[in-house]
């Protein structure tokens, strides 16, 4: 059967379809032996395909959930020479994590090999809730609340509408702990949104991602998610 060549790239888990695309558009990506531009073109799966001289080989796929430790940067390799989120994992698969936390941030984060798995959790149309703790500087008041909950302007846009519930109060600190439910993934969005209405985030931690969290494991520990796990997030695109 044959399948699009930005989809037999994704599938092998070297990246997104989106990402693919891009490649084919570049003069990047060969089959064959031949440069293909053409984002139509379609291939059985037998074909030979290279992406800047790399030969594109089939590769099962992994997902996984880790509990994301403070100073550690979500990208594959960093120019700074930071840690990165990658130097926690053991695997020959070409990995890489699903969005971005902030360096100082905390939490859930999914790391796959799945390109479209990856693509359909990050896309807008998809509405997946992220839950988020923070530690704010200051005690939030009932109208700052009302203006997260109906959304703010962040990149002259309005965010959507998120979930937010005051959980703790700390009087003698001047400390307040916020949950917050968003769906989008705006650059520093949490940290953005509490800003714009006053208020400073001293801690942040991201408590699930849909339905998947970490209470089981420590910062920098990882664990493989399920079968039914990955067919339950698969299962919420197709709910929207």
């Amino acid at each position: 059967m044959e399948k699009r060549l930005q989809k037999l790239i994704s599938e092998s888990g070297y990246t997104s379809r989106r990402k693919a695309e891009e490649l084919i558009l570049r003069g990047k990506v060969k089959v064959n032996g031949k440069v293909i531009t053409e984002l139509g073109a379609k291939f059985d799966e037998k074909v030979k395909i290279e992406i800047d001289g790399e030969i594109l080989e089939k590769c099962e796929k992994e997902y996984y959930v880790i509990n994301k430790p403070r100073g550690v940067v979500t990208t594959t390799k960093d120019d700074k020479n930071r840690k990165t989120i990658m130097d926690f994992f053991d695997s020959d698969k070409r990995l890489y994590p699903i969005g971005r936390l902030d360096y100082d941030t905390t939490g859930v984060l999914l790391v796959t090999n799945d390109g479209d798995f990856a693509q359909m959790l990050m896309h807008p149309k998809n509405n997946i809730d992220k839950v988020y703790i923070a530690k704010l500087e200051g005690i939030i008041d009932a109208y700052s609340i009302k203006q997260l909950k109906d959304g703010i302007m962040l990149d002259e846009r309005k965010t959507s509408k998120a979930r937010v519930k005051l959980k703790k109060v700390d009087k003698k600190s001047n400390t307040c702990i916020v949950q917050i439910t968003i769906h989008e993934g705006m650059y520093h969005q949490v940290k953005r949104m509490f800003e714009s209405v006053g208020y400073n985030v001293l801690k942040l931690k991201r408590e699930f991602y849909a339905f998947i969290g970490v209470d089981d494991l420590k910062p920098g520990e990882y664990r493989k998610l399920t079968p039914k796990e990955v067919h339950q997030l698969y299962a919420l695109s197709n709910e929207k």
